[in-house]
């Protein structure tokens, strides 16, 4: 079969490879239609992810699409060694019907983001309705799924983050209230977030670029020895660095709690929900337009030159696979 192939560290190429074979009964063989790439996906192709394979043999590339199974059921699932393929094994536990409505694109491209959104919100930061949420770094795919979801989630306010301008301004009518620019100094960045937690206590942080935008936050958070709000940061990204220094004094001034949401912090019975609940959840709100998801197509032969390349306005870029 025809695949997008690599070896970590290296970029991935189209090229043949062995049709991938089902071992046990918990497995299905899928026609493969559609691969959202993702920032996962291109940091496990650079090796530079935590759960990057350790070896240097050729694998697929992609971790999750949608396909047909056998019986011409239409699936979005998680595939067991690879996805952008022309077939993929996936296992029965992982899969989730694609409703009708629904595009191969927007169904592939989805669920990721979902991912990165409803369960930070939901077991990581345990949001309540009501609640007060800021989205540090909203402009990306993901980014925006979370403002929509907040807002379904039943979020008093929506305060979101970002440096391209232009799809900040976008995020008003997806849901956000009120747009900080990372673009700015610190020190007028650090007063607008004041002003907002001061008006309206900050409950939940949502964070996809951690580095010095949250010390920032972090800083703005910092109480007086009076009585504080409890604030829930959950960090899903780290597109702006992977450390930052965080000061013993704002860790004893605040009730703070600070958790982190991706592959391996997620507890079986959460994973099992994501399938079982929450995926079909959002289906159904994108199949009746209930949210707004940004998708281009490129077509899979010409997918591995595209690799390296930019998501133009936060859009996913999804593979087609005739």
């Amino acid at each position: 079969m025809k695949a997008i192939v690599y070896k970590p560290g290296e970029l991935p190429v189209y090229a043949d490879f062995p049709d991938p074979v089902v071992t046990n009964s918990n497995e299905l063989l899928m026609r493969v239609k559609a691969v959202a790439v993702k920032n996962l996906d291109k940091a496990k192709v650079s090796g530079k992810h935590y759960s990057s394979a350790t070896d240097n043999g050729l694998r697929v590339a992609g971790s999750d699409g949608v396909g047909l199974l056998a019986d011409g059921t239409r699936v979005y699932a998680f595939g067991k060694d690879g996805m952008l393929a022309e077939h993929a094994v996936v296992e029965k536990s992982h899969i989730v019907r694609v409703p009708g409505g629904l595009s191969d694109a927007i169904a592939a491209a989805l669920p990721n983001a979902i991912m990165g959104s409803a369960l930070a919100l939901r077991y990581r930061a345990n949001m309540q309705a009501g609640d007060t949420v800021l989205i540090n770094g909203a402009t990306g795919f993901t980014g925006k799924m979370a403002v929509q979801l907040a807002r379904d989630y039943g979020a008093k306010k929506v305060i979101v983050t970002g440096r391209n301008e232009k799809i900040l301004q976008s995020l008003l009518q997806l849901g956000a209230d009120e747009i900080v620019s990372l673009k700015q100094g610190d020190d007028s960045f650090v007063q607008a977030l004041k002003r907002m937690h001061a008006d309206t206590p900050i409950d939940v942080i949502l964070d996809y670029v951690w580095g010095h935008s949250v010390e920032l936050i972090l800083s703005v958070l910092k109480g007086k020895g009076t009585f504080s709000q409890r604030t829930r940061l959950v960090t899903i990204g780290a597109m702006s660095g992977d450390t930052i220094q965080l000061s013993s004094q704002i860790l004893r001034s605040v009730d703070l709690q600070i958790s982190g949401s991706g592959l391996g912090s997620w507890s079986g019975e959460e994973v099992g929900k994501l399938f079982s609940e929450i995926i079909p959840e959002a289906f159904e709100l994108a199949a009746n337009n209930k949210l707004v998801v940004d998708t281009f197509e490129v077509d899979f032969v010409n997918s591995a030159k595209l690799w390296q390349e930019e998501s133009p306005n936060g859009k996913r870029m999804v593979v087609v696979i005739p």
